[in-house]
């Protein structure tokens, strides 16, 4: 399972998108500490056993995209509207199936 996000806009992209969460690194944290606090910030997940899968060129300045894998601990659902229009839980075949303008899954 996967959580998929709705986000209002990101960055240039004024419209609404679909896509996995995501974040930035803060001082001082490990990539490991931004991903759990990040999950935890959107979506109120919390997450463990965290594991780097990849990583690819962003199209963001000085930026680099990282994904990982994790366990569900604990937690409902419960989108940040600071951060998100809305987040659930997919199966992840639906993440092929999903194709709307701007979509950057």
């Amino acid at each position: 399972m996967l959580i998929i996000s709705y986000w209002l806009n990101i960055g240039v992209i004024k419209k609404p998108i679909f896509t996995v969460l995501a974040g930035f690194v803060e001082l001082g944290e490990t990539i490991e500490e931004a991903v759990k606090r990040e999950v935890k910030e959107e979506t109120n997940i919390i997450i463990s056993n965290i594991r780097y899968i990849a990583s690819q060129p962003c199209p963001f300045p000085h930026s680099l995209m990282i994904g990982f894998l994790a366990d569900y601990a604990s937690g409902e659902i419960q989108s940040n509207p600071d951060e998100l229009i809305s987040a659930d839980w997919y199966h992840h075949d639906i993440a092929k199936r999903l194709h709307f303008d701007y979509t950057i899954l």
